[in-house]
C-alpha cells in the first residue's frame, strides 16, 4: 500500500482573499484589484499581506495610478467580533489631462486602519478608521470606511 502524501502543515493555515472595486459614471471610471493572503496562528490570531493595484479616470481632467502593498493583524475577540489593524503603503501617479497650472503627482502615501466587524463564516462586515488620514495626499475621500473582508 503505497504511503499517502499530506498537505505541509503551513498550508493548512493560509487563507487568501481580497476585493474587487469596479466605479463608473458620466464622467469617471475606477477600477481596484486588491488581492491578499493570511496565515492564521491559531482561532484568535492571523497576519496576512496584500496587494493594491487602482486606476482611476475623470474624463478631461486626470488619470490616476496607484499601486501599493499593506501588513494586517486580525484578532477574533470572540467568533463573531474580529478587530484589525492594517498598514498600507501606497504610490499615487496623478497625470492631468488639461492645463490647470498643476504639476503631475508621483508621491508616497501611507494609512493605517483600526477596525472592527462582525465576522460570519469566512466573511467579515466592518468599519475601519485610517488614523493617519491626511485630507491632501490620502486616495480614500473619508478616514471612515465600511469594508467587507473575504478569506477563503
Amino acid at each position: 500500500m503505497a504511503a499517502q502524501k499530506s498537505e505541509p502543515d503551513f498550508w493548512r493555515h493560509v487563507r487568501f482573499g481580497g476585493g474587487l472595486g469596479l466605479n463608473f459614471g458620466d464622467n469617471f471610471f475606477s477600477a481596484t484589484i486588491a488581492p491578499s493572503a493570511i496565515y492564521e496562528f491559531n482561532q484568535n490570531f492571523a497576519l496576512g499581506l496584500g496587494l493594491n493595484a487602482t486606476f482611476f479616470n475623470q474624463k478631461s481632467m486626470h488619470k490616476t495610478t496607484v499601486l501599493g502593498g499593506s501588513l494586517i493583524g486580525l484578532f477574533n475577540v470572540i467568533s463573531d467580533l474580529q478587530l484589525s489593524a492594517e498598514f498600507e503603503q501606497l504610490n499615487v501617479n496623478r497625470r492631468y489631462n488639461v492645463n490647470l497650472n498643476v504639476p503631475d503627482d508621483n508621491y508616497w502615501t501611507p494609512a493605517l486602519f483600526l477596525g472592527a466587524g462582525y465576522r460570519s463564516g469566512n466573511v467579515t462586515f466592518g468599519v475601519r478608521y485610517d488614523v493617519l488620514y491626511d485630507e491632501n495626499k490620502s486616495i480614500y475621500a473619508d478616514p471612515w470606511m465600511p469594508f467587507v473582508r473575504f478569506y477563503f
